[in-house]
């Protein structure tokens, strides 16, 4: 029978979700999609609560402990009597259904109007032209991606599990005892006698094969998707996750160096003259950018993908146009600093920055411990110290639920600073263009991204975590899953069984401490000033 107890944790659980995620796009959402845009919304939403859910999935495995021996039958006091097996199932189909199947399609649904806008058939215009147009580009995402995972898993759902061949006499040979049985049918531990010598000497007779051997299994479809997921998303996870870990813990304690503090008329005039000069270039800027764009087109300049002449000149005009959106954005950071120090000092909040340090210090102590889990228990062959395996343990002898909400804290804050990495890293390098979420300023595009995002990071974190707390959650379904079927999968398990993804994501992190360190102020890659000239230079 399933713990009413767990049962009310976990509706309570997605109801937190869910106000969360509600919470996130009504104070977030940019005033022009405040009556707009509603199935964007609702993807958001949902699929906070799916990478939300898939991530505390694990503490609530751990406090149900299905894998338990004792839950067949003879010792059930420990275990919760929820089919997490059927729980894992729903998250393993959920996550792939949304990142390439709802998020794309609300994507280009929402971003089809814009298209439309530029191109003067926005006018009047029906929901279903958005809606076709939106269908067609996620046709073609379905059918790549459909063809990727038909083949993967048509060639590559194969594992192969060691196991070692343990031989033992007859049951004959063994001792005989008589059980009485207790009322009501019910087994207990105490109707098993003491071990004697009788049955110490035939331990004594069984033979181990030194040698391990192999059980080649084919896993079914929906284990096999989570492992090539969880797979991929490492790929996102070590490099976003890494410099996460060490960027969340420096910008909320720089929240609070950096506090708005009231300037005197000199410092007042000083910034206000250095704001109105980058003002002024940005917009000299854009209107080189435009221009240049304008001149493109009457040229009617084209050029194809074996164009190496054309391909240079589209990453040129790319990077151009993400350090110009950098540049506006750190403007408008500091716009914003500068009216807190100014017009809105009287009415700033004090206790924000306050609030930063705090979860600063916090971060930084979880950020710690993660790496110092990572160096002694994850990544030697043997490892050092169980570390948190113990902490989490020591709560199970007096308290239980601490361990459990422990372990949810520790997961929940990776894909955290997932997507603070994400941020730090497209605002440091311009390799892609940075979606903030900015508090009444986000547009539902940047929304379904940072989502999107969480999303392919979730089965990453949980592989991680099952992997980082196997000790203590050693009677948990996804364990029997990740470290056990996915670890040993044909091609895939590699990474796993080699540590290639630990490596590099603690490599990643240390080189973004050392990073940090030296540059830990978010400054532009090119300054407006020198962005302008080498427009000009480009148009003469």
């Amino acid at each position: 029978m399933a713990d009413v107890f767990l049962i009310i944790v976990t509706v309570v659980a997605f109801f937190i979700l869910l106000v969360v995620g509600l919470y996130l796009v009504v104070k977030f959402q940019h005033p022009d999609d405040k009556n707009d845009a509603y199935l964007p919304k609702l993807i958001v939403i949902l699929g906070f609560v799916t990478s939300g859910a898939t991530v505390l999935l694990l503490p609530l495995d751990k406090a149900n402990g299905e894998g338990y021996p004792g839950c067949d039958g003879y010792d059930t006091k420990l275990c919760g009597g929820l089919n997490m097996e059927l729980f894992w199932s729903i998250m393993y189909w959920m996550v792939p259904v949304f990142l390439f199947l709802l998020i794309p399609f609300s994507t280009f649904y929402y971003e089809a109007d814009d298209g439309m806008l530029m191109a003067g058939t926005s006018i009047g215009a029906k929901p279903n032209s958005r809606i076709k147009e939106a269908l067609k580009y996620e046709t073609f995402v379905v059918v790549i991606f459909g063809l990727i995972f038909a083949m993967t898993y048509l060639f590559l759902n194969e594992t192969a599990i060691p196991v070692r061949e343990v031989t033992g006499p007859s049951f004959s040979m063994g001792a005989t005892y008589t059980i009485t049985e207790n009322p009501g049918g019910v087994f207990s531990l105490t109707q098993l006698a003491p071990m004697g010598d009788q049955d110490i000497a035939v331990l004594q007779l069984n033979r181990v094969n030194e040698t391990l051997g192999t059980i080649n299994l084919n896993i079914n479809a929906s284990a096999f998707y989570a492992g090539l997921l969880a797979w991929l998303g490492w790929f996102f996870f070590a490099l976003f996750g890494g410099i996460g870990l060490a960027a969340m813990p420096l910008d909320l304690i720089l929240m609070f160096v950096h506090r708005p503090r009231h300037m005197d008329a000199v410092e007042f005039a000083e910034a206000q003259i250095s704001l109105r000069d980058r003002v002024n270039e940005l917009v000299d800027c854009g209107e080189l950018l435009k221009l240049e764009r304008e001149q493109r087109a009457q040229e009617g300049r084209r050029g194809g993908f074996f164009n190496k002449e054309a391909r240079k000149q589209a990453a040129e005009e790319k990077k151009t146009m993400l350090q110009f959106k950098q540049a506006v954005y750190l403007l408008e950071e500091d716009v914003e600093d500068f009216q807190n120090c100014t017009e809105n000092y009287n009415t700033y909040n004090p206790l924000i920055p306050i609030g930063g340090l705090i979860g600063g210090i916090c971060a930084f102590i979880i950020s710690f411990f993660w790496i110092l889990h990572i160096i002694l228990y994850m990544l030697p062959e043997t490892p050092v110290t169980p570390f948190l395996n113990d902490y989490f343990l020591w709560f199970d002898n007096w308290f239980p639920l601490f361990g459990v909400l422990s372990v949810a804290l520790f997961s929940f804050y990776l894909l955290m600073c997932a997507v603070k990495g994400c941020f730090k890293f497209g605002l440091r390098f311009l390799f892609f263009q940075v979606h903030p979420m900015k508090y009444n300023k986000t547009y539902m595009s940047s929304m379904l991204f940072n989502i999107g995002l969480i999303l392919l990071c979730a089965l990453p974190v949980v592989q991680f975590c099952s992997s980082a707390f196997r000790d203590y959650a050693r009677y948990t379904t996804i364990n029997q899953v990740f470290n056990v079927q996915i670890e040993y999968l044909k091609f895939f398990g590699w990474f796993w069984r080699e540590k290639v993804f630990e490596y590099a994501f603690i490599c990643i992190n240390l080189l973004t401490c050392l990073y940090l360190g030296c540059k830990p102020h978010d400054n532009s890659a090119s300054n407006s000033l020198n962005l302008r000239d080498r427009l000009k230079q480009r148009s003469a």
